[in-house]
């Protein structure tokens, strides 16, 4: 009886575990290796970062050889284009139209179009308010650009001011030392009709 008691308790009994080395298995191996060589291909294949279709796809040489609109203090060009891209465009867009309802277009704005003053001093102090753009009003804010050396506020003007439909002549920094000169502000016009008041 015993004997068939420890007969059946070593039933229960697992067997002992044993160190064994299992290879990975075939089939793992080959989808690895053939994700690997996938990469590799797609990787060769692909364009280089410098010609994606998003953002600007001007090479290092092209933004070097840039005809410049206006030149800086030290007499280093100065891209207006590149400047309107880093500071302009994430509101206005790259197309000038703005979004509507929310930013004014640059593209056939009339104050764009308009008195050169006017928009040196949006750019030194900004705006808030209501302001009515191509015959639609906006509600919002733009910041100063006052930080920014007058060789690249002229430049980036300059370009808005002859860029898409735009056919304004260019601004020199000259302007915007005038206009700093000429006022103390330091607070954002209110809006249009404080933008007109201006040239009165």
């Amino acid at each position: 009886m015993s004997q068939d008691m420890e007969t059946r308790a070593q039933a229960r009994e697992n067997e002992d575990p044993e160190e064994a080395i299992r290879p990975m298995p075939l089939t793992i191996l080959v989808v690895a290796l053939g994700m690997v060589l996938w990469a590799v291909v797609y990787i060769l294949s692909t364009e280089p970062l410098t010609l994606s279709a998003y953002g600007d796809q001007r090479t290092r040489a092209e933004l070097a050889g840039a005809t410049p609109a206006a030149a800086g203090a030290a007499g280093a060009a100065v891209d207006g284009q590149a400047v309107f891209a880093s500071r302009c465009a994430a509101c206005h867009q790259a197309t000038g139209s703005g979004l509507p309802g929310v930013f004014p277009p640059l593209d056939g704005s009339e104050w764009v179009q308009g008195e050169p003053r006017i928009l040196a001093n949006i750019l030194l102090h900004g705006i808030t308010g209501s302001i009515s753009v191509k015959g639609a009003t906006y509600q919002g804010a733009m910041p100063s650009f006052h930080d920014l050396p007058d060789a690249e506020l002229a430049a980036v003007l300059s370009y808005v001011r002859g860029s898409w439909s735009n056919k304004a002549p260019a601004v020199t920094g000259d302007l915007f030392a005038q206009e700093r000169k000429a006022s103390n502000r330091t607070t954002p016009f209110e809006g249009g009709e404080a933008l007109k008041a201006l040239i009165k």
